[in-house]
């Protein structure tokens, strides 16, 4: 049974002296993230990672840094977020994630279209983000998308733990 595409999907940024819609992306994300990423990197990494990129005082932080952070709404209902900034001539895609039962329904082809959009306006020539190696569903997405892997990078980010990704980047 084929599982049908949303009517409407929409973006809602998150501005940095909102706290009440911080808290709300913090949950958002560690709910999605636990999910997602406890399977792949174990609950002891991913709390870890949690706790360094989505608790509120991170998101607050990287929100006021420069990062754009938007909820993802698709038929009325929250469903997903991501995370992006210009860097280096290319636009930065640092987070993008989309609950478990809303995969494969369009949502993810719009965020990279919006995304598209805001790196030509800006300038920019393309669109590059990480991966982990072992996320085989989003990596499957991505080079659909049309974007190719550029390399692989082991980041060491603290506590004995390793962010094991490859990069990939859509030329536009």
């Amino acid at each position: 049974m084929a599982v049908s595409k949303y009517n409407e999907i929409s973006f809602e940024i998150l501005d940095k002296d909102n706290d009440e819609g911080i808290s709300k992306m913090s949950s958002v994300a560690t709910s999605i993230v636990r999910e997602f990423y406890d399977p792949i990197l174990g609950k002891e990494q991913n709390d870890y990672m949690i706790e360094l990129f989505q608790s509120e005082r991170s998101i607050k932080e990287q929100l006021e840094s420069g990062v754009n952070y938007r909820f993802i709404y698709a038929d009325g209902k929250s469903v997903g977020f991501f995370a992006y900034y210009p860097k280096n001539g290319y636009l930065y895609l640092s987070k993008f994630y989309v609950e478990k039962s809303s995969r494969g329904r369009g949502a993810g082809t719009k965020v990279l279209q919006y995304l598209a959009g805001e790196a030509l306006a800006a300038g920019l020539s393309s669109i590059r983000l990480n991966v982990n190696k072992r996320n085989y569903g989003s990596i499957g997405f991505y080079e659909a998308a049309g974007f190719v892997k550029i390399r692989d990078e082991v980041n060491d980010i603290g506590n004995g733990f390793v962010m094991d990704d490859f990069v990939y980047e859509k030329t536009l």
